[in-house]
């Protein structure tokens, strides 16, 4: 039942976007085809299948920018500062690093 619902859901979503859906698959093939070089016959079938069946995996998380890394360093020795005081101090420490 599960992968009748993962069929539909596939479905659906080739039927939106059947040329997003065509171009992901091809350079999945393409790329599953340069990894299976050297293999044949049953092991060449087996790994295009796992291959071919493979979740993208999710991109990496994006480095933070200088402008986040600052505000993180800042508020960090922030700690225990308050109005006034704080927002003088944290517009010093970014305008410095």
């Amino acid at each position: 039942m599960k992968s009748i619902m993962t069929a539909l859901a596939l479905l659906g979503l080739l039927a939106l976007n059947p040329a997003f859906a065509a171009n992901e698959q091809q350079n999945k093939m393409a790329t599953c085809n340069k990894d299976a070089t050297g293999k044949k016959g049953d092991e060449r079938k087996a790994f295009m299948k796992d291959c071919l069946s493979k979740k993208p995996e999710a991109p990496a998380e994006a480095p933070k920018n200088s402008q986040q890394n600052k505000m993180v360093t800042c508020n960090k020795e922030a700690t225990g500062k308050k109005g006034d005081e704080r927002k003088a101090f944290m517009s010093e420490c970014l305008k410095a690093k």
